[in-house]
């Protein structure tokens, strides 16, 4: 929010934005209703944990339990639900979802909050193509739930009724940078970064010395290829290179991606599905190296979830989602900016 505006709990300004809170309301109860027939269960997962999440650039809030005898643990708030949800796949439930808050330090922005809604749902025995079907209902029945057609934001809509396009991250390479990307990617998930760099030098973008494969991929992404997403109609963007993947199962198709896909409207992200990997010796061997990484960059590091790993060798084969949901209210109201859509926002 705007530090000189008037707070957000001033009658004025909260008569101004409850129309968007309304709508906020419509959604979430159009959603739950949704998943209840699909024969999903509502489940409530813990915001304190052990292990925040071990994924190189996710920031988290860091805290500290002390016990009655003075005893003292440091806990993180969690920046997803997932490792919990995934034990309760691992527990025996099928079909869960959750809708709660998550917390993200080092993110603020007009689309990004430190803290914000995710909506998360997970599929036992069922392929990430399915949830790709799921975010196409999802879209629809949000929409209804607003009362509207398309969604809106900054001068770009996306008919919330077409079926979303599907385009593979190496397609999107090549028709919105003009870049090969698997051909910088070998079939063990190993990146050349210099060839990268290359081909993104030569499209004309700024490539630093020490900017990593990552750091390369990350930046065509956010500046040549997201712009152009989600344009008309929704877009889905699917096999992410094994580097970009840290939770997903490798593609049978092609070695070199996962089965991960991103949702895209207007130019915004929505959504990051998986199908979930369920190897907790390559899990862990994943979670170390983004921790390495983490440590070199940050000079910091977060913990290993041995809990979750133990739980990945009994889970079932699923797939799973993460879905802002609060910027799907954004997109569905046409509001500029998530503090808009959030009742009560966190004051700076």
């Amino acid at each position: 929010m705007n530090p000189a505006a008037s707070p957000w709990w001033t009658p004025q300004v909260h008569a101004d934005r409850r129309p968007f809170l309304q709508v906020r309301g419509r959604i979430k109860a159009a959603l739950a209703a949704w998943f209840a027939s699909a024969d999903f269960i509502e489940v409530e997962c813990a915001i304190l944990q052990h292990s925040p999440g071990n994924e190189t650039h996710l920031h988290a809030f860091a805290t500290e339990r002390i016990d009655p005898d003075g005893t003292r643990q440091p806990l993180y708030l969690h920046t997803s639900p997932e490792f919990a949800a995934k034990k309760l796949l691992a527990a025996g439930e099928e079909r869960i979802f959750t809708l709660g808050p998550v917390f993200r330090n080092r993110e603020s922005g007009p689309r990004h909050a430190n803290e914000f809604a995710m909506l998360e749902w997970y599929r036992a025995q069922e392929s990430y193509e399915t949830l790709m079907l799921d975010c196409a209902a999802l879209l629809a029945t949000a929409a209804d739930a607003a009362g509207i057609r398309r969604f809106t934001h900054r001068g770009v809509d996306a008919d919330a009724f077409v079926e979303p396009e599907r385009m593979t991250v190496a397609e999107a390479f090549d028709r919105h940078a003009g870049i090969d990307l698997l051909a910088t990617v070998a079939n063990d998930g190993t990146v050349d970064r210099d060839g990268l760099a290359a081909a993104a030098t030569e499209q004309g973008m700024r490539v630093a010395d020490d900017d990593s494969w990552s750091d390369v991929f990350s930046r065509v992404i956010s500046e040549k290829i997201e712009p152009r997403l989600g344009i008309g109609q929704p877009t889905i963007l699917y096999e992410y290179p094994i580097a970009e993947a840290a939770l997903a199962r490798r593609s049978a198709r092609d070695p070199r991606v996962a089965e991960r896909f991103e949702l895209y409207a207007c130019g915004v992200e929505l959504a990051n599905g998986f199908g979930e990997l369920t190897d907790p010796h390559e899990q862990r061997r994943r979670f170390i190296a983004a921790m390495d990484a983490k440590e070199a960059l940050f000079g910091e590091r977060y913990p290993i979830d041995e809990d979750f790993l133990a739980a990945l060798a009994i889970m079932p084969e699923a797939s799973g989602i993460a879905l802002g949901f609060d910027r799907l209210v954004m997109l569905a109201t046409g509001a500029p900016r998530l503090d808009l859509v959030v009742w009560t926002p966190a004051t700076r």
